[in-house]
């Protein structure tokens, strides 16, 4: 038995992996990420480590296996621009969208037009999101963990409730 729990496994039994896990990396000095290899296998048989990395609302990065962009970039570029929030919305997803490849150490090169906008510099850390993952400066990523579970005046989203764990 592996030690430590999976953390890519089949999606729901349809062949497609869920990234889970939070790792603390390094960018080099070109910009290039490593990808944890608990994960590269898993991108190499969903995407031949073909991935889309583009901006997030929350000031991170966001990285997807390329079939699971694609539709994604269907869906928005499906909705109707003449509410101003969905041209926002498609500007920033699709606009800072950015194809890049797995070279063969698993690496791959966040533009610096992705790294100034989420505020990368040298430590970052990459965190599974089943079946994305999300890139964060690892400064914001602590003080985002800081704060997680204060909800705040506006108090349990709806959708949480009776959610438990």
């Amino acid at each position: 038995m592996p030690a430590g729990p999976p953390v890519t496994q089949d999606f729901r039994g349809k062949g497609e992996s869920v990234f889970r896990g939070v790792a603390q990396l390094n960018l080099d000095s070109k910009g290039r990420l490593a990808v944890p290899a608990r994960h590269r296998d898993a991108l190499l048989e969903r995407c031949a480590g073909h991935l889309v990395i583009t901006a997030d609302a929350d000031h991170c990065l966001l990285v997807y296996p390329l079939p699971d962009w694609e539709l994604i970039q269907q869906k928005l570029e499906g909705l109707s621009n003449l509410d101003p929030r969905v041209r926002e919305l498609q500007r920033r997803l699709i606009g800072f969208a950015v194809d890049v490849d797995m070279d063969g150490a698993g690496r791959v090169l966040i533009s610096p037009e992705l790294r100034r906008f989420a505020q990368l510099e040298k430590s970052v850390v990459l965190v599974g999101q089943g079946r994305k993952f999300e890139l964060w400066n690892d400064e914001r990523w602590t003080q985002l963990i800081d704060s997680a579970g204060s909800f705040g005046a506006g108090g349990l989203p709806v959708e949480l409730e009776g959610f438990s764990l």
